[in-house]
């Protein structure tokens, strides 16, 4: 039986998110005689992780559905298992690579392709604990009908079963490897605010995130686009288009891939930064790797903590800290975009090694970019004012060690696409919810 892993990695209280997504699992499984391995991956503090363990026992057994909570203890036990059996120089960076003491929107999604690995699942579909489901007619849309339809399937012959076909025919032989939505409600970034106090400073912040060489017209409409996903109109009826699938029209609560692309190669597990778990939409976009887009949109909503005066500095942050890894980024896509179908090997698989060259690559940029950037977003916020004059003061205490961390980011995710081979092949078959302490069972599960 074909397996898949749905995953909601979380840091924060979200009972009323496990319980929606668990009767997504169940669909899935219902609908298409899979197994769904429901993955909740639990970083959060130790109230919350408590109402979590309750939630998951309150869950009603669903045929096809195995449910695994892993706190973080249980996630380290794991990777170490991994890392022991791999036998790879530096190990121990690696787990700090993995499983961060601070937040990182990669590496929580690269422990799920690992323990994906682990389960023996074709693909992975990602959800977060700020979003939840449209409804149309009272029943909940869930995305996962169009990435169980897609994934895996020969271009050609999902070609018949989708309401549009905008594919490459020179592509049509290659297996659908992601399907995805976005979001209505609200920005998926913190920036309305922004654009509210002042326009113009809005359009230099966000144009920070929009590549160099676009015409100005073009460059206009990106900034307007910018983190608004589908806008807000609700759901009526599917509308599925198969294509090489833009980045800007998914959003990473709202994705599935397949193992053919994350057994190759995982997210950078740069932390405090938002964003970077994007990069596997570049990859497959530019490696003209066949993807479902859908309109199966979930509902993106702020958290009161991202509200708060503590969790508004800490976000502004995680912004600050993309607007820096673009300048990186954007050269590595820049690369991946000239590289095209020679991102393939004969077989039509990724080559890691392609990509962990462009990410060293982007490491020599010239920092002057980073502090032009910087210099915009300083300036822009000390004119905004209020509690913007404290991010600014943030960012101007952190210069030097913000845009070294943008360039070290690179290096450590160059390193985890090194070793990304060796984890996931070993991550096959070991145990993905052993105590963390415990001895490794002799005996292959």
């Amino acid at each position: 039986m074909r397996r898949v892993c749905l995953t909601l990695p979380t840091h924060r209280a979200c009972t009323g998110t496990i319980a929606v997504v668990a009767e997504e699992a169940a669909y899935g499984a219902r609908e298409f005689g899979v197994e769904v391995h429901l993955l909740i991956l639990d970083s959060s503090a130790p109230a919350d992780l408590a109402a979590h363990r309750a939630a998951v026992a309150a869950l009603p057994p669903a045929p096809g559905v195995v449910v695994h909570h892993l706190d973080e203890d249980r996630q380290r036990a794991f990777l170490r298992e991994v890392l022991t059996a791999a036998g790879l120089a530096g190990a121990d960076r690696l787990l700090d690579l993995l499983l961060p003491s601070a937040v990182s929107y990669g590496a929580c999604t690269d422990r799920a392709f690992l323990l994906a690995e682990a389960l023996g699942c074709a693909s992975v579909h990602r959800r977060d604990s700020d979003s939840r489901y449209q409804l149309l007619d009272g029943e909940p849309v869930f995305p996962i009908h169009h990435e169980l339809t897609a994934l895996g399937r020969r271009a050609a012959d999902l070609a018949g079963t989708v309401v549009r076909s905008r594919l490459d025919p020179g592509c049509a032989d290659r297996t659908v490897v992601l399907a995805g939505a976005s979001f209505i409600g609200e920005l998926s970034v913190d920036v309305a605010e922004i654009r509210a106090l002042d326009p113009e400073v809005y359009r230099e912040v966000v144009g920070l995130s929009v590549p160099d060489g676009y015409p100005e017209i073009w460059r206009r409409n990106l900034i307007d686009e910018a983190f608004r996903g589908a806008g807000t109109t609700p759901f009526t009826t599917d509308l599925t288009t198969l294509t090489l699938v833009s980045p800007t029209r998914v959003d990473m609560c709202n994705v599935a891939l397949g193992r053919e692309v994350y057994g190759r190669v995982p997210l950078p597990p740069a932390t405090d930064t938002i964003g970077t778990d994007y990069f596997l939409l570049h990859l497959v976009r530019h490696a003209r790797l066949p993807g479902v887009l859908h309109n199966r949109h979930i509902v993106n909503y702020h958290t009161d903590e991202r509200r708060s005066d503590e969790g508004f500095l800490a976000y502004q942050l995680r912004f600050a800290k993309y607007l820096l890894a673009t300048a990186h980024l954007d050269t590595v896509y820049a690369g991946l975009a000239a590289a095209g179908d020679t991102l393939l090997d004969a077989a039509g698989r990724v080559r890691p090694a392609a990509v962990a060259a462009l990410v060293r690559d982007s490491t020599r940029i010239d920092p002057a970019d980073s502090e032009t950037r910087l210099d915009v977003l300083e300036r822009g916020y000390r004119s905004l004012g209020g509690r913007y004059t404290a991010a600014a003061d943030l960012f101007a205490g952190r210069r030097a060690r913000l845009i070294a961390e943008a360039r070290a980011d690179m290096a450590d995710f160059a390193l985890l696409v090194d070793a990304w081979g060796a984890l996931t092949a070993h991550a096959k078959g070991t145990a993905v919810n052993r105590p963390p302490g415990s001895r490794p069972s002799l005996v292959a599960p």
